[in-house]
């Protein structure tokens, strides 16, 4: 992780934004989103829906959203900033923070992703075509099949009794045969076997006109083929448009609100903890040894205040939950300094030191 997370540091520029969303904070670099997890241990929550796929929430993509103790971890240590999400994109698009060539570049780039991606639906759906067309006549190429084949199955079968049965009538073997039916009387269109190749009904009622020679009309699908629409395209981030700069002293951002268990989640986070929510435990941190994609957590994580008065049934609860699913019940606290200065209560470099606890159930 350490040598992905170097390779990382070059792709990034540091301070990096992170962009705060009504009371969100949001990273929208995939670069950012790797380098932050291999060098500092802090993953996230992917909130994105996948292009191919958004109805489903099992496999989310980017934008990746952090907790305010994640943002605020990263603020403290300087390498990254928050940068008001709206108002970026206010100057950026409605104050014309882009120059004309800018713009004209960016709406070239988006022209050439929608037209890669049509082309790559129709390459799909004629490689459809030439599976189908192998399957049913044994050839991929439209020009290689008869056209008798090409008339669906049905009315083949009814032409062919049709012309079997007209020199019985003719030989007067006393066959009546009504004139509506003698006329060949259409069939209606849903008790068709229609095939999969075949054209409307009315064009099949109508007598077709001669069509060009095959090569000009392979000529024409070439030429029909190469004029494709592009498809319309929403940018998935704004990298190309917002060019962000870490503010000036007076347009800081004041720092991310952060709960009382804050001082808990720093002080794992510093024995190299990988941290994330702990909703799925009723917790409020699930403490991972290394990386989640590698680990089970460990820990099932409270963080309070030192002098917070705390039910005795919260700990018996905790600890029987964290035994059941094979976890520890931590709970911890920033301490207060006292008056005669005992020791434990400051840490080395005159800072205020976190006490932690461990409870398991033993009588399970």
């Amino acid at each position: 992780m350490a040598a992905i997370g170097q390779q990382l540091e070059t792709a990034i520029s540091k301070p990096f934004p992170i962009f705060s969303l009504g009371h969100k904070y949001i990273l929208y670099d995939v670069n950012v989103v790797s380098y932050i997890r291999a060098q500092y241990n802090i993953t996230g929550v992917l909130i994105g829906t996948l292009p191919q796929a958004p109805q489903q929430n099992v496999f989310s993509g980017i934008p990746l959203e952090l907790m305010p103790e994640e943002a605020r971890l990263l603020v403290e240590k300087g390498i990254a900033y928050l940068v008001d999400d709206v108002k970026a994109h206010k100057h950026a698009f409605m104050d014309n923070g882009l120059s004309a060539e800018e713009k004209k570049v960016f709406q070239s780039a988006l022209r050439r992703q929608g037209l890669a991606a049509a082309r790559d639906v129709a390459k799909r759906g004629d490689d459809r075509k030439k599976v189908a067309l192998e399957k049913k006549f044994g050839t991929g190429d439209w020009n290689d099949i008869p056209e008798e084949m090409l008339v669906p199955t049905g009315k083949r079968a009814k032409k062919g009794k049709k012309t079997g049965s007209r020199p019985t009538s003719s030989g007067g073997t006393g066959m009546n045969t009504p004139a509506g039916e003698a006329s060949g009387a259409v069939t209606p269109t849903g008790e068709e076997d229609e095939s999969l190749f075949s054209a409307p009904a009315e064009s099949m009622a109508s007598p077709r006109p001669p069509g060009p020679p095959r090569s000009e009309s392979r000529a024409s699908s070439a030429a029909s083929s190469l004029m494709i629409t592009p498809y319309p395209q929403t940018p998935t981030t704004s990298a190309p448009l917002l060019q962000s700069t870490p503010p000036s002293s007076n347009e800081v951002l004041p720092l991310p609100e952060v709960p009382p268990s804050y001082p808990l989640y720093k002080h794992l986070h510093e024995k190299s903890y990988f941290m994330a929510p702990g909703l799925r435990f009723g917790c409020q941190y699930m403490a991972y040894p290394g990386d989640p994609l590698r680990f089970h957590s460990h820990f099932l994580c409270n963080g309070m205040d030192w002098d917070q008065e705390f039910d005795l049934l919260d700990i018996v609860g905790g600890g029987r939950l964290g035994t059941g699913v094979k976890k520890g019940f931590l709970i911890g606290g920033q301490e207060v300094p006292s008056p005669r200065n005992k020791v434990g209560d400051l840490v080395a470099g005159g800072e205020k030191g976190v006490r932690t606890f461990c409870i398991e159930w033993g009588g399970m």
